[in-house]
């Protein structure tokens, strides 16, 4: 009698939850990754009090904000921090290890997203010839692909082509970026054969020449600017051929195709992403269909003002603060056509930047230069001497050293040989260096979760030297005698913001220590997908839906 109760019990519970009203899975209408290309974590604080509500503070106050996040690999550059945002990994499993490396087996520089084996849509010339074919693992956006066979969408969108197309994955309905020799966001055969028309509208506006018609001037009253003045500082560069770094910048000496190609170095580089993202959010219609669409943006112009100016230069400040504007005119746009709280957004940095070596030499701060050059002449010279041969050094390239294996088969010189009396001589010769590695040392090793080792973090076994370095803090490895450069493990270079917003976010907080690799496995958690096949990051998130 009891079974037949509890059977009975079981039944009508089984009933009601088939009530007529079926349950669905529920998942944002559209997810959107803002990276801004060379923004410090510290730009968020630095200029807080210039920003308006609706931007970046925004953000900040009704979203969940990770204050001490960081990458965990060295080299902090373009194309290995997208790579790492959307794959949830590090160079290590993703195989973007540098913008570019040397190939081995070809023996020539490559490009990390360049493929000769497609040709340019939307332009008359070699720009579009890219794809992610070097890209080792899955990313967050072909995982959102394949969980529903391809009905969600997914596109890209920057200036840069590796800041598209690495973060679009080798599934997306196309990735876009700018051509400076036209002046018109084009594509590859990779993704499209041609153009749609609204893309081909859009580029028929001829955008970059209008938004630069008035040259550069300052977005707030002079005062504003106490924190990065003197304009003209140390150590700043004259991307703009005036003869002279003070406000109000004039483009009034570049002639039409030098404004095309320099507007990323300016803010309206920022304000041109933005309106072709929404035209293309409008067009494409995303976020109106059954299944989450995901829209990735990058503002690539930070980083080419940053490399210009310097991070203490009144460019970058107001570049900030005008960038301020176009998030705020994003969020805007985005609430008006999901829905607010209808999309899922995260906005973080593909590294940092060191201060300019002027204004650190002005500053009696640490700084330097070591060129890769002077250490691949140095060990040739070395090898010469001790092993007979200047050819088993086959080149220097990224902080990275790569034998001549083919010479050192010949010669009958053993790999660990070679390696501890380079290691000894590169110890005694440059002070420079601070850890050396062999490729050696990390067979049988894989990356990890967390700081301990950031070289072997951003190491990859068939792609890297045999033997890497990195430099003390302060220093590179290009003499920037104008602006400055990235690519360190130290914090000016790892410590990079992290903010999600919208869907499913707590408002909170947090300054625990996270990494880069955390984003996409925290996406794929909220969106109940599989995280990419490489992740080694974790959920940071517990969602409120």
């Amino acid at each position: 009698m009891r079974a037949l109760k509890i059977l009975g019990l079981l039944f009508c519970f089984f009933l009601s939850g088939f009530d007529g009203q079926s349950q669905t899975l529920e998942q944002p209408k559209l997810v959107v990754g803002i990276v801004v290309d060379q923004m410090r974590y510290d730009y968020l604080y630095r200029f807080y009090n210039f920003y308006e509500d609706d931007g970046f503070k925004r953000l900040m106050s009704s979203g969940m904000n990770f204050t001490f996040a960081h990458y965990n690999y060295v080299p902090t550059y373009t194309g290995p921090g997208h790579s790492s945002i959307y794959t949830g990994s590090t160079p290590y499993y993703h195989g973007i290890i540098s913008n570019n490396w040397y190939d081995k087996e070809n023996k020539k520089v490559v490009y990390c997203a360049g493929d000769p084996a497609y040709e340019t849509v939307g332009a008359d010339n070699t720009s579009g010839q890219m794809s992610p074919h070097y890209l080792l693992t899955s990313t967050i956006t072909d995982e959102l692909r394949m969980s529903n066979n391809g009905l969600s969408r997914v596109y890209a969108t920057s200036l840069k082509d590796r800041a598209s197309v690495l973060p679009g994955g080798h599934m997306a309905n196309a990735a876009y970026w700018y051509d400076g020799k036209s002046g018109n966001f084009i594509s590859s055969t990779y993704y499209l054969e041609k153009l749609p028309k609204w893309v081909s509208s859009f580029n028929g506006q001829e955008l970059p020449k209008k938004l630069m018609k008035d040259g550069w001037p300052l977005a707030k009253d002079l005062d504003a600017y106490e924190i990065a003045q003197p304009d003209a500082g140390a150590g700043e560069g004259d991307p703009f051929a005036e003869g002279s770094t003070t406000f109000p910048h004039s483009f009034k000496n570049l002639t039409p195709d030098e404004l095309n190609e320099v507007i990323r170095t300016t803010p309206f580089g920022n304000e041109l992403l933005t309106n072709f993202s929404l035209d293309l959010l409008r067009n494409e219609n995303l976020g109106k269909g059954r299944y989450p669409d995901f829209l990735a943006i990058s503002y690539s112009s930070p980083d080419y003002v940053g490399h210009a100016f310097g991070p203490n230069s009144m460019e970058i400040m107001d570049t900030y603060i005008r960038l301020d504007r176009e998030i705020a005119r994003l969020l805007q746009n985005l609430d008006q056509e999901m829905g607010e709280g209808n999309y899922l957004l995260f906005l973080t940095a593909d590294h940092g930047v060191k201060a300019n070596a002027a204004y650190l030499e002005e500053n009696r701060m640490p700084n330097g230069v070591l060129r890769p050059a002077t250490v691949r002449d140095s060990l040739r010279s070395f090898c010469t001497k001790h092993f007979g041969s200047p050819m088993l050094i086959e080149t220097v390239d990224d902080n990275q050293i790569y034998y001549n294996h083919d010479i050192m088969q010949i010669m009958g010189k053993d790999v660990r040989t070679v390696d501890a009396a380079l290691v000894h001589y590169l110890r005694q010769t440059f002070s420079q260096m601070g850890a050396i590695h062999t490729k050696s040392e990390f067979n049988g090793r894989t990356a990890e979760r967390n700081m301990n080792n950031m070289i072997l973090n951003g190491f990859q076994l068939y792609r890297s030297g045999d033997l890497c370095f990195e430099l003390n803090s302060g220093h590179i490895t290009a003499n920037y005698a104008k602006g400055t450069t990235h690519g360190a493990s130290y914090d000016y270079d790892t410590h990079v913001p992290l903010l999600f917003f919208g869907w499913g976010v707590p408002v909170g907080e947090s300054n625990e220590q996270v990494y880069i690799e955390d984003i996409a496995p925290t996406l794929s958690n909220m969106l109940h997908i599989p995280e990419p096949d490489g992740c080694i990051g974790i959920p940071l998130i517990q969602s409120t839906r």
